[in-house]
């Protein structure tokens, strides 16, 4: 007696019925075994609301062993019999010969017809509530035959000389993706264009085409291309030459073999695909097909600069005789020695270009990374609190000409790292002082009175040539019109002005660097110097000062 295995059906949902999680990824799965069967042309129709959907191609189609023996078998695959690519000499994508479960998971019923040259049409409808009932029943492979296919569907292939159709009815929970939203998620995620120009997608009639990402190439300000990478979404959408948008665009080598793009966008939200809760990331492609979305999960960098980044990497190297690729076709096994390497390669780059942005986007006055310490915290925030008073001061639309302004406001911004710091250290430092003088009562010298006499009759007369008769002051006591240097010999004066210590003395050479500062005055290198190492004393002394105002323990 001979014995042979009896498959149930129970476990095709254990193997990948109900793998493909996304609609998406059916769409993906059908288009994928397209470009296997040599197609030059797959058309998508969807009907949103019949919930109905035609995937058909003009590929090499199937005979009637092919459609028995390959499509139905459960886990062929051409690469079995040593075939790795196509007569077209395209790398195939299929692996495991499972990813024709996808097609049976998102519709109640799908018909599928196939034509190969010269051969009549072949194929069958699986109706999924009798296949649900089969593995409830625990049947067998062998014991559940296909059904009729429907007329609509064999008409699809009435005018090609050879083909595939699959018709999917009653779409499961609907379709709820928006026909532009699966538009560009079609152009973003299935790039088979970049390795055969003549592999052409339509959906509901239009070619998808990366026009479909117009919004995202307006949004994307810095480019940095991997390696030599004939992409056409890098060289018609985010090339600088064809998008002022991009303010920068870098080709990065790696000593990998693979290639692509990173870029980022000037803002976090312009990664997000309108109508839908999908962001863009940084993906991973093999042969063409996505392998795995967000690289970055690998890399985890907890810098800022995540929020702003995607791309594209191309690693065909991955597509080797060891199947490395997740049951689900989704991700990558992350042991693969392989794998490993290549996101080490691209780790490195990705840091390079995470300090490489923050000084892009300070070039550009826009925020960078908070967790960059090549300059302190505190030039940072003068930085961005310049870009952010600029952009609200001066329009696009501004005269003269952008360009010259944009020169004027170039110089300005270097100059702003310094002087709207010292600014706020001299208004800071001024106001502690007032606290400390009037909590510890200390009575005003009779410089610092008629200091007080004079500013305020200078105010009075300024006043009365505006015609103001409101306060301008908060606080109007004699304290206010006191600078650092009338401040400081209250509570600090030398006994002997050229030789003791204290902080009057600073406060005497602070001053006239100071009082540039508040006119909003550029100052020279030395005067920047001066009032640096001026500034460290008063601040030194300015906390011994406040600690004494501290209640004992």
């Amino acid at each position: 007696m001979s014995y042979t295995f009896n498959i149930s059906l129970s476990v095709l949902n254990h193997l990948g019925r109900n793998l493909y999680r996304s609609f998406l990824t059916v769409i993906g799965e059908a288009i994928s075994n397209s470009w296997d069967a040599d197609a030059q042309n797959v058309w998508i129709e969807i009907d949103r609301e019949s919930r109905c959907m035609f995937i058909v191609d003009d590929g090499t189609g199937m005979t009637e062993s092919d459609f028995q023996d390959k499509f139905l078998k459960i886990g062929y695959s051409k690469r079995k019999d040593n075939e790795v690519a196509s007569a077209k000499k395209r790398p195939y994508i299929g692996r495991k010969g499972i990813g024709k479960l996808a097609l049976l998971s998102c519709a109640k019923k799908v018909h599928i017809v196939s034509k190969a040259q010269g051969n009549e049409i072949v194929g069958g409808l699986i109706d999924n509530s009798g296949l649900d009932r089969a593995i409830i029943d625990d049947i067998s492979t062998h014991d559940y035959p296909l059904e009729q296919f429907s007329d609509e569907a064999r008409k699809k292939l009435d005018c090609l000389s050879s083909g595939t159709a699959i018709f999917f009815e009653e779409i499961a929970d609907g379709i709820y993706n928006t026909i532009e939203y699966l538009r560009k998620a079609i152009a973003l995620h299935f790039r088979f264009s970049l390795i055969d120009s003549s592999f052409n997608i339509y959906l509901n009639g239009s070619t998808v085409t990366v026009d479909a990402l117009d919004d995202l190439a307006q949004s994307t300000q810095f480019v940095w291309q991997i390696n030599a990478a004939d992409d056409p979404y890098l060289r018609t959408k985010i090339s600088p030459t064809v998008n002022p948008a991009v303010k920068s665009y870098k080709v990065v080598n790696s000593s990998l073999r693979m290639y692509g793009f990173i870029a980022t966008t000037r803002k976090p939200s312009e990664l997000k695909i309108r109508g839908t809760n999908e962001r863009v990331s940084l993906d991973l492609f093999v042969n063409g097909r996505l392998r795995e979305k967000d690289l970055l999960k690998h890399m985890p960098t907890a810098r800022i600069v995540e929020n702003y980044l995607y791309g594209q990497i191309h690693y065909d190297a991955l597509d080797n005789e060891r199947d490395i690729f997740t049951s689900s076709r989704e991700g990558v096994l992350s042991d693969d020695p392989i794998f490993a390497d290549f996101l080490s390669e691209l780790e490195t780059k990705v840091r390079a270009i995470i300090e490489e942005w923050d000084k892009l986007r300070e070039k550009e006055g826009d925020d960078g990374d908070p967790d960059n310490v090549r300059i302190t915290p505190k030039t940072r925030k003068a930085k961005e609190l310049f870009a952010a008073t600029v952009n609200e001061m001066i329009p696009s639309d501004v005269a003269p000409p952008r360009g010259i302004v944009e020169s004027w406001v170039g110089k300005l911004r270097e100059e702003a790292e310094y002087n709207i710091p010292s600014y706020a250290e001299c208004f800071i430092a001024e106001n502690l002082l007032r606290q400390h003088i009037r909590h510890n009562a200390i009575q005003l010298t009779t410089e610092a009175q008629a200091a007080v006499a004079k500013w305020r009759r200078q105010e009075q007369d300024s006043k009365s040539r505006a015609n103001i008769s409101y306060d301008i002051r908060q606080l109007l006591d004699d304290l206010q019109y006191l600078s650092m240097d009338d401040l400081a010999n209250l509570v600090d004066k030398p006994a002997d002005p050229l030789k003791d210590a204290g902080i009057g003395r600073d406060a005497r050479v602070y001053k006239p660097v100071r009082d540039a500062v508040g006119h909003t005055s550029l100052i020279t290198d030395t005067a920047k110097t001066q009032l640096s190492v001026v500034f460290a004393n008063i601040q030194a002394r300015l906390r011994q000062l406040l600690g004494e105002n501290s209640p004992n323990p």
